[in-house]
């Protein structure tokens, strides 16, 4: 396993609307071949010494190394670094936002090309895509294989805005974007959940924290999708995350399952925090994306996702029965 100390952390803050957030630290232990959730801190409104502080703090006394957030760790490119001579955001010379627009434009020209050559067919998918089926595999097809859905089109059409989108977004809506909209009822996108506040306090981080620590992005309710591909979790557990009379039961079924196939032993206490409490879960769940990330578990993002230093990373699982 390599270091003597072998650990992640995860941290969510929610998009920043709310001030109580917490910390998942996961660390293996080589002697028992397991992982353990070493540490689940809360930090809430009230406590008196200062909420950064506590972060750095926390940090330092685990030696932490490597900690996945859930919020963009770098700018779209105009925010990044302007052009002194920009033209203006539709003709923007840039290599990464000329490569996403040209992928795009490439999967609106077949999917067209599709549609005048096969319209019979075309037309035979199209209402099947429509007809509602609970036990269809949601991960079967990527977004961007054809045919493509209707509210797939409607998000290319609109464009790649250099000002508000990052590369990495156009990547995931390739890879989730109907699946994301289907399950959780939204889209990716990198700002849309993020208030000043947040992206000021993430500035202020950065310069404070140790320099030696390595910070990455994740989304996760990517993670999920990504359990739900290796059947570690079901669409119906995914689903009950959002009643509120069965998000507890689920939360809970969900840890238990990831505790039984990725060999992480959670302490009771902890177990009813993380069922107890969402921002508990999104922090353990940030974690595990962390824990695959060490174990060689993550999938592939393609040069132009990444060339912005926002280390965003999605984990892959054992695909299980």
């Amino acid at each position: 396993m390599g270091n003597p100390i072998r650990n992640v952390a995860g941290m969510s803050l929610g998009g920043g609307r709310k001030e109580n957030f917490f910390f998942s630290l996961l660390e293996y232990y080589p002697e028992k071949k397991r992982w353990f959730l070493k540490s689940l801190h809360q930090v809430k409104d009230e406590d008196i010494r200062d909420r950064d502080e506590i972060i750095t703090s926390w940090v330092e006394t685990y030696c932490l190394k490597q900690l996945v957030v859930d919020f963009p760790l770098s700018r779209p490119p105009c925010e990044a670094s302007c052009l002194p001579n920009c033209e203006g955001a539709s003709v923007c010379p840039r290599h990464q936002v000329q490569e996403v627009r040209a992928e795009m434009k490439e999967l609106l020209d077949e999917d067209a090309h599709f549609q005048k050559t096969n319209p019979k067919r075309y037309e035979q998918e199209r209402v099947a895509s429509l007809e509602v089926d609970y036990s269809k595999n949601l991960l079967k097809k990527n977004t961007d294989e054809h045919m493509l859905s209707r509210s797939f089109k409607r998000k290319l059409r609109k464009g790649f805005t250099p000002y508000w989108h990052r590369p990495i977004d156009f990547w995931v809506w390739k890879n989730y974007y109907d699946q994301l909209l289907e399950v959780f009822k939204n889209s990716y996108e990198s700002f849309g959940n993020v208030s000043f506040m947040l992206l000021s306090r993430l500035n202020y981080l950065l310069r404070h924290l140790p320099k030696d620590l390595t910070m990455y992005e994740s989304n996760i309710q990517i993670c999920l999708l990504e359990l739900y591909r290796a059947r570690i979790v079901s669409k119906s557990l995914l689903l009950q995350l959002f009643d509120l009379d069965m998000a507890s039961s689920a939360r809970e079924q969900i840890i238990l399952n990831i505790e039984k196939h990725m060999e992480i032993f959670i302490y009771e206490n902890d177990l009813e925090t993380i069922i107890k409490n969402s921002n508990a879960f999104d922090s353990f769940i940030l974690s595990v994306v962390g824990q695959r990330m060490l174990m060689n578990g993550l999938r592939e993002i393609p040069e132009w996702g990444n060339t912005d230093g926002g280390n965003f990373i999605v984990p892959m699982f054992h695909l299980q029965g």
